[in-house]
């Protein structure tokens, strides 16, 4: 069998990095389409490779897999971290907002909350201080309400060069998913 040998360590790296559980060699079998020696022999090969350089991490094998684990060494910095305040996750009301905003830019308050049926004063707030939106204008017409935009800093989060990057979705079915998420409730 003809082995990129490299590919198939940055394969298996990719793998174990992206899973949030341990992956087991059967399952790195599988992807690879290889035998359990040849990953097994592969995952050897990876691991001294992390612990003959200076780094951080190394792969462990736990709970009868294996994923990326820090050194000990490291320890004391990593307790530093937790000391460093990171911001909360979105609230799902957050999420909807910024998605109905992302798609129909520029778009006003009162166009989002005829979308999702609620009140967004909340969730604006929370979108504006994390400069996830911001204000994109005025709209023509009776009070000229402010319109909403994404900033650099949604694609950012979002991990996308552009907006046209967006999942295609038809405004049907985002209008009906907020409706059916909002009745759940």
């Amino acid at each position: 069998m003809n082995v990129n040998w490299r590919k198939a360590k940055a394969v298996l790296e990719a793998v174990i990095f992206a899973s949030s559980e341990p992956v087991t060699v059967k399952e790195l079998s599988m992807i690879l389409a290889l035998n359990y020696e040849t990953v097994e022999q592969l995952l050897a090969e990876l691991n001294e490779e992390y612990l003959d350089e200076q780094r951080g991490i190394q792969i462990k094998e736990v709970a009868g897999g294996f994923q990326f684990v820090t050194k000990p060494e490291y320890a004391d910095y990593l307790e530093k971290l937790k000391k460093v305040p990171r911001p909360s996750p979105l609230s799902q009301a957050a999420l909807e907002t910024l998605a109905i905003i992302a798609y129909k830019q520029p778009i006003t308050r009162a166009e989002i909350e005829t979308i999702r049926g609620v009140r967004v004063d909340s969730s604006l707030t929370t979108l504006l201080e994390r400069g996830l939106i911001e204000e994109a204008g005025r709209k023509d017409g009776p009070g000229r309400p402010i319109l909403y935009g994404t900033t650099k800093k949604f694609l950012k989060y979002f991990g996308l060069k552009s907006l046209d990057e967006l999942p295609i979705v038809d405004d049907w079915i985002l209008n009906q998913q907020l409706q059916i998420d909002l009745t759940a409730d």
